[in-house]
């Protein structure tokens, strides 16, 4: 039986591609997962292109690669994400031993490009923007644990300054409802009890829906949660611009989705802001989160924070620091920026590496007192947990909360899958301990 291998690069849609190149391939040519290198007849890089120096890290590991194919010459090796959709031909004139590129709308494809390979002996080259046709072509979703994802839209056209979104993944489309209906109700008839509704800007969705019209995502989560045996909701990545009535008041109203919150701001300055090309002001956003608490008091909200854009001054980077204090994330993402090739922002007279790494040194202090101070808060409590996998220890189980904390506690493998309740005992570094209720 021929085994598959993919290191998977970047965010959860590059995760959920991952799972669907593996249901593709186990559906039409019988590969098996492996986690193992050493063992694998196909090896799959799924690159993301989000962060500095990804061009390098593919062609290191395209690298280490190499040398298993020097070793033994029927292995197949495939390039596939963000990166191989922006350097495709560069990817195959550098590392002419890659028999596969393709991009995040071909990899429906890669049946093909893998026997086109194998019959011709020459790299096989697939990073169009076909009309999202992926979705039709994959096979039935499998699940693997209580937690699944869907990709309910694909691509992004706010075309921040910043980010090669829109240049390698495309325009944004939404899937129509029905389709998605359909999938999640396989994915928890096959065992899920959670779903994670996916898209690079998730809450912009707008697919047709059963009767003609357009369902928002709102009125999809709202169906969604008639699904029986479907207990948990989440959705990300989340944008400011597309935070409508409908869905902060399903924050309220439906009991599946969770009381977290993923809305990246990236700074706290109008002025960035506006370079940046976001579209809304930190009125606007602070206004938001006014809003959205209002409707569910007990909701975690996390950002996302880029730091050393081009123009950033240190007056923009008090003001950044200013509106994590007002907002109190519970958790967040912060980075450096760093310039991708191609976009507006690349093209602008860069902040010194070292005041970059000063500056997110401060941020990252203070957003790790918050979600400490966030996890902390939580001791004591009685939190529902969906339990995951068994722990790092013997008779250890991990789960996560309604707020997306990692919990563990002792108990028995069989509690895999269930939802239970559990009472806060510790707060660790990255998690909290607990132990059941009754």
């Amino acid at each position: 039986m021929a085994k598959v291998f993919i290191k998977t690069h970047g965010c959860q849609m590059n995760e959920y591609d991952s799972s669907k190149m593996v249901d593709i391939l186990r559906a039409s040519q019988g590969y098996e997962l492996t986690e193992l290198e050493s063992e694998a007849d196909l090896l799959l890089l799924n690159t993301c292109s989000i962060r500095e120096k990804a061009q390098e890290k593919v062609f290191h590991q395209l690298g280490r690669w190499k040398k298993l194919k020097a070793a033994n010459p029927n292995i197949k090796i495939g390039v596939g994400g963000c990166v191989a959709s922006q350097e495709g031909a560069a990817i195959s004139k550098r590392a002419p031993y890659v028999d596969v590129i393709f991009g995040p709308q071909t990899l429906h494809r890669l049946p093909e490009l893998i026997t086109s390979a194998c019959n011709t002996n020459k790299t096989q080259l697939d990073i169009s923007f076909p009309e999202i046709e992926k979705f039709d072509r994959l096979p039935s979703p499998s699940v693997d644990g209580p937690s699944a994802y869907v990709s309910i839209m694909e691509g992004c056209s706010k075309y921040c300054s910043f980010c090669v979104v829109p240049y390698t993944r495309g325009a944004e489309y939404s899937r129509p409802a029905e389709s998605l209906l359909r999938e999640a109700t396989a994915l928890v008839a096959a065992g899920a009890r959670e779903i994670t509704l996916l898209g690079q800007n998730v809450n912009a969705y707008h697919g047709a829906a059963p009767d003609g019209g357009t369902w928002s995502l709102a009125r999809l989560i709202a169906c969604l949660a008639e699904i029986d045996g479907l207990e948990r909701l989440r959705y990300t990545t989340s944008h400011p611009r597309d935070m409508d009535d409908a869905l902060i008041a399903a924050h309220r109203d439906i009991a599946q989705l969770m009381p977290y919150l993923h809305l990246p701001v990236q700074s706290g300055s109008d002025k960035v802001l506006k370079a940046m090309n976001r579209g809304h002001t930190i009125a606007h956003y602070l206004r938001l989160i006014e809003r959205i608490r209002a409707a569910r008091p007990d909701i975690l909200i996390s950002g996302d924070f880029i730091v050393g854009f081009p123009g950033e001054s240190e007056s923009d980077f008090a003001d950044t620091m200013a509106l994590v204090r007002s907002v109190n994330y519970g958790q967040a993402y912060s980075f450096k920026y760093s310039p991708r090739p191609g976009t507006p922002a690349a093209e602008r007279a860069q902040v010194d590496e070292a005041v970059k790494s000063e500056r997110l040194a401060r941020l990252q202090a203070l957003l790790k007192r918050q979600q400490q101070a966030a996890q902390d808060a939580m001791v004591g409590r009685e939190v529902s947990v969906l339990f995951e996998r068994p722990g790092r220890r013997a008779g250890q189980l991990v789960g996560k909360s309604g707020h997306l904390h990692a919990v563990h506690v002792a108990g028995a493998r069989a509690e895999i899958g269930a939802i239970r309740r559990v009472r806060i005992t510790g707060s660790e570094a990255n998690s909290l301990a607990g132990s059941l209720v009754g």
